[in-house]
């Protein structure tokens, strides 16, 4: 079965350009990287039960812990990662978006690796605003043609 997930990506625009809205993946594997470590706050849906656009809104709420903005989200696309999961991605304008009071969903895993105990760690670890060019080489490979995408729609 195919992986889906969806996500949303907010947009506005500064005196320093076109500004997106990424998040720095959480727990100890990406803790010490910045090249390909970040990701627009998306996650997994079952298109079965539940729509992409509706997943973006609902994985957002639970990556950040608050509210996006109301929209309108306009479909940029869908897109393949090299693993054959796919991510769809809206755009919203985020203008009025303020970028603060994150209260990051967490997950368990086994830490350190085969040791027996099990920690907890943030989805992500922070959430910041950046120009395209600087988001670029930060996002993970696969959502990178999402800022093309993005560019294009705008």
């Amino acid at each position: 079965m195919m992986i889906r997930s969806a996500g949303l990506l907010l947009h506005r625009r500064t005196a320093g350009g076109l500004e997106v809205l990424i998040a720095h993946m959480g727990g100890p594997f990406w803790a010490r990287k910045d090249e390909g470590a970040w990701s627009i706050p998306k996650g997994e849906f079952d298109p079965e039960t539940e729509s992409a656009m509706a997943a973006a809104v609902r994985e957002f709420r639970e990556e950040l812990g608050v509210d996006p903005p109301a929209g309108p989200y306009d479909e940029l696309g869908t897109w393949a990662y090299a693993s054959g999961k796919r991510v769809t991605v809206f755009a919203v304008d985020g203008a009025e978006f303020a970028a603060s009071r994150f209260a990051f969903g967490t997950f368990e895993m086994e830490w350190p690796p085969r040791s027996g105990r099990r920690q907890e760690f943030p989805e992500v670890d922070r959430a910041e605003w950046m120009t395209v060019d600087a988001a670029r080489p930060r996002l993970v490979k696969g959502q990178r043609p999402a800022l093309d995408a993005l560019e294009s729609f705008l």
